[in-house]
């Protein structure tokens, strides 16, 4: 996942989704993600309301940072993040690389 996650997202205009086998190879190394009709996806639990909507600022901030943006729904104790390449309908290595950092992210706030 930390391979995935170094990696910087690149624009996607003109190349092609990744094929479903490509798709379940990258996911293998994100814990929790499932893949679902052309996106990944994962719900955060949280302990509190307020940590959650830190999470979703900081995924916020990051999909800024790299240009790929999440669906994410806020809801009480949880985060859904929502990933896919609207531009090729369907998955790219973006979606993989933001969803490995949003994982990070999640990891750097939660007690183990």
């Amino acid at each position: 996942m930390s391979e995935l996650a170094s990696k910087k997202c690149v624009p996607c205009k003109g190349t092609t989704s990744l094929s479903p086998k490509e798709a379940s190879m990258n996911l293998s190394s994100l814990p929790g993600w499932k893949l679902s009709d052309g996106r990944i996806e994962r719900e955060f639990l949280f302990k509190s309301y307020p940590a959650g909507l830190d999470f979703a600022y900081a995924v916020g901030k990051l999909a800024e940072e790299q240009d790929h943006h999440p669906d994410i729904t806020i809801g009480w104790r949880r985060i859904k993040l929502v990933f896919t390449t609207h531009v090729i309908n369907g998955l790219s290595m973006n979606d993989f690389i933001m969803a490995a950092k949003s994982q990070l992210e999640f990891e750097k706030r939660s007690p183990h």
